[in-house]
Protein backbone atom coordinates (compact mmCIF):
# COMPACT_ATOMS: atom_id res chain seq x y z
CA UNK A 1 0.00 0.00 0.00
CA UNK A 2 2.55 2.37 0.21
CA UNK A 3 2.78 5.85 2.39
CA UNK A 4 -0.98 6.75 3.39
CA UNK A 5 -1.98 10.08 2.68
CA UNK A 6 -1.61 10.82 6.47
CA UNK A 7 1.90 10.32 6.79
CA UNK A 8 2.41 11.62 3.03
CA UNK A 9 0.73 14.79 4.47
CA UNK A 10 3.36 15.14 7.35
CA UNK A 11 6.26 14.82 5.58
CA UNK A 12 5.23 17.52 3.09
CA UNK A 13 5.13 19.82 6.54
CA UNK A 14 8.27 18.45 8.33
CA UNK A 15 10.28 16.83 5.25
CA UNK A 16 12.90 14.02 6.08
CA UNK A 17 12.69 15.06 10.32
CA UNK A 18 11.70 13.12 12.80
CA UNK A 19 8.37 11.56 12.63
CA UNK A 20 7.36 10.09 15.67
CA UNK A 21 4.27 7.00 14.66
CA UNK A 22 2.63 4.31 16.26
CA UNK A 23 3.17 0.95 14.32
CA UNK A 24 1.46 -2.58 15.13
CA UNK A 25 3.51 -5.73 14.06
CA UNK A 26 2.85 -9.51 13.84
CA UNK A 27 4.52 -12.54 14.47
CA UNK A 28 2.61 -15.31 13.05
CA UNK A 29 2.79 -18.71 13.45
CA UNK A 30 1.47 -22.01 11.91
CA UNK A 31 0.54 -25.11 13.98
CA UNK A 32 4.15 -26.26 12.10
CA UNK A 33 5.72 -23.68 14.16
CA UNK A 34 6.93 -21.96 10.93
CA UNK A 35 7.09 -18.00 11.04
CA UNK A 36 5.41 -15.99 8.43
CA UNK A 37 8.43 -13.69 7.14
CA UNK A 38 8.09 -10.64 4.45
CA UNK A 39 11.27 -9.20 2.62
CA UNK A 40 10.88 -5.53 2.18
CA UNK A 41 10.72 -3.44 -0.88
CA UNK A 42 11.86 -0.37 0.91
CA UNK A 43 15.39 -2.04 1.83
CA UNK A 44 15.43 -5.45 1.15
CA UNK A 45 15.45 -7.20 4.54
CA UNK A 46 13.67 -9.65 6.32
CA UNK A 47 11.16 -8.88 8.50
CA UNK A 48 7.89 -9.68 10.25
CA UNK A 49 4.83 -8.12 8.57
CA UNK A 50 4.45 -4.38 10.19
CA UNK A 51 3.12 -1.31 9.55
CA UNK A 52 1.57 1.78 10.94
CA UNK A 53 -1.39 2.46 12.46
CA UNK A 54 -3.81 4.41 11.04
CA UNK A 55 -5.63 7.08 12.76
CA UNK A 56 -8.95 5.11 15.01
CA UNK A 57 -7.15 2.50 13.97
CA UNK A 58 -6.86 -0.32 17.08
CA UNK A 59 -3.18 -1.39 17.04
CA UNK A 60 -4.46 -5.18 16.93
CA UNK A 61 -6.40 -4.90 14.03
CA UNK A 62 -3.99 -2.69 12.20
CA UNK A 63 -1.51 -5.63 13.02
CA UNK A 64 -3.95 -8.01 11.29
CA UNK A 65 -4.57 -5.55 8.00
CA UNK A 66 -0.91 -5.37 7.69
CA UNK A 67 -0.59 -9.23 8.01
CA UNK A 68 -3.27 -9.71 5.16
CA UNK A 69 -2.14 -6.77 3.15
CA UNK A 70 1.71 -7.59 2.53
CA UNK A 71 1.43 -11.14 2.55
CA UNK A 72 -2.55 -12.35 1.95
CA UNK A 73 -2.62 -14.37 5.14
CA UNK A 74 -5.96 -13.47 7.18
CA UNK A 75 -4.26 -13.96 11.04
CA UNK A 76 -6.36 -13.82 14.40
CA UNK A 77 -4.20 -11.77 17.53
CA UNK A 78 -3.88 -14.57 20.37
CA UNK A 79 -2.17 -11.87 22.38
CA UNK A 80 -0.03 -8.75 23.22
CA UNK A 81 3.28 -9.71 23.19
CA UNK A 82 5.81 -6.32 23.31
CA UNK A 83 6.10 -2.90 23.32
CA UNK A 84 9.34 -0.65 22.37
CA UNK A 85 10.61 2.61 20.51
CA UNK A 86 12.77 1.82 17.99
CA UNK A 87 14.38 4.56 15.62
CA UNK A 88 14.39 3.73 11.93
CA UNK A 89 16.31 5.98 8.93
CA UNK A 90 15.00 4.99 5.42
CA UNK A 91 17.01 5.05 2.38
CA UNK A 92 15.07 8.21 1.05
CA UNK A 93 16.38 9.96 4.30
CA UNK A 94 13.16 9.86 6.46
CA UNK A 95 13.79 9.14 9.67
CA UNK A 96 10.78 7.65 12.06
CA UNK A 97 10.75 7.11 15.16
CA UNK A 98 8.39 4.15 16.13
CA UNK A 99 6.17 3.12 19.02
CA UNK A 100 5.80 -0.56 17.93
CA UNK A 101 3.43 -2.96 19.76
CA UNK A 102 3.83 -6.68 18.59
CA UNK A 103 1.22 -9.64 18.56
CA UNK A 104 1.28 -12.95 18.67
CA UNK A 105 -1.06 -13.89 15.66
CA UNK A 106 -2.05 -17.46 14.23
CA UNK A 107 -3.04 -17.98 10.52
CA UNK A 108 -7.01 -18.86 10.23
CA UNK A 109 -7.25 -22.50 9.21
CA UNK A 110 -6.45 -22.67 5.86
CA UNK A 111 -4.33 -19.52 5.29
CA UNK A 112 -0.89 -21.01 5.30
CA UNK A 113 -1.15 -21.96 1.46
CA UNK A 114 -2.36 -18.68 0.62
CA UNK A 115 0.93 -16.64 1.26
CA UNK A 116 2.03 -14.41 -1.79
CA UNK A 117 3.68 -10.92 -2.19
CA UNK A 118 0.59 -8.82 -2.09
CA UNK A 119 1.33 -5.06 -2.71
CA UNK A 120 4.49 -3.29 -3.54
CA UNK A 121 5.62 -3.31 0.32
CA UNK A 122 7.30 -7.16 0.13
CA UNK A 123 9.13 -8.33 -2.63
CA UNK A 124 8.87 -12.02 -0.81
CA UNK A 125 6.54 -13.62 1.49
CA UNK A 126 7.24 -17.50 2.95
CA UNK A 127 7.13 -19.20 6.15
CA UNK A 128 10.35 -20.11 7.89
CA UNK A 129 11.09 -22.60 10.59
CA UNK A 130 12.52 -21.33 13.40
CA UNK A 131 16.13 -23.48 12.33
CA UNK A 132 16.16 -21.97 8.73
CA UNK A 133 15.05 -18.06 9.27
CA UNK A 134 16.45 -15.93 6.79
CA UNK A 135 19.08 -13.41 7.75
CA UNK A 136 17.19 -11.05 9.91
CA UNK A 137 18.46 -7.82 12.06
CA UNK A 138 18.70 -7.63 15.69
CA UNK A 139 15.12 -6.01 16.13
CA UNK A 140 13.61 -8.57 13.84
CA UNK A 141 15.11 -10.92 16.18
CA UNK A 142 14.31 -9.26 19.62
CA UNK A 143 10.07 -9.27 18.67
CA UNK A 144 10.57 -12.62 17.55
CA UNK A 145 12.05 -14.23 21.02
CA UNK A 146 10.19 -12.41 22.98
CA UNK A 147 6.90 -13.61 21.31
CA UNK A 148 7.88 -17.30 20.96
CA UNK A 149 10.41 -17.59 24.42
CA UNK A 150 8.74 -14.83 27.02
CA UNK A 151 6.05 -16.55 28.10
CA UNK A 152 2.39 -14.89 28.73
CA UNK A 153 3.56 -11.49 29.95
CA UNK A 154 4.21 -8.90 27.23
CA UNK A 155 8.25 -7.91 26.98
CA UNK A 156 8.65 -4.26 27.39
CA UNK A 157 12.15 -2.24 28.07
CA UNK A 158 13.29 -1.94 31.32
CA UNK A 159 15.36 -0.02 33.40
CA UNK A 160 16.69 1.64 30.41
CA UNK A 161 17.86 -1.32 28.51
CA UNK A 162 18.25 -0.63 24.82
CA UNK A 163 16.11 -1.75 22.11
CA UNK A 164 18.12 -2.63 18.78
CA UNK A 165 17.68 -0.11 16.10
CA UNK A 166 17.27 -1.00 12.40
Amino acid sequence: MGVSDYIAGLRKQIGHDLLMLPSASAVVVNDAGELLLQRRSDDGRWSIPSGVIDPGEQPAEAAVREVLEETGVRVTVERLAGVALHPTAYPNGDRCEYLNVWFLCRPVPGQERVAHVADDESLEVGWYARATLPPLNDYERLRIETTLDGGETAWFARDGAEVPTV
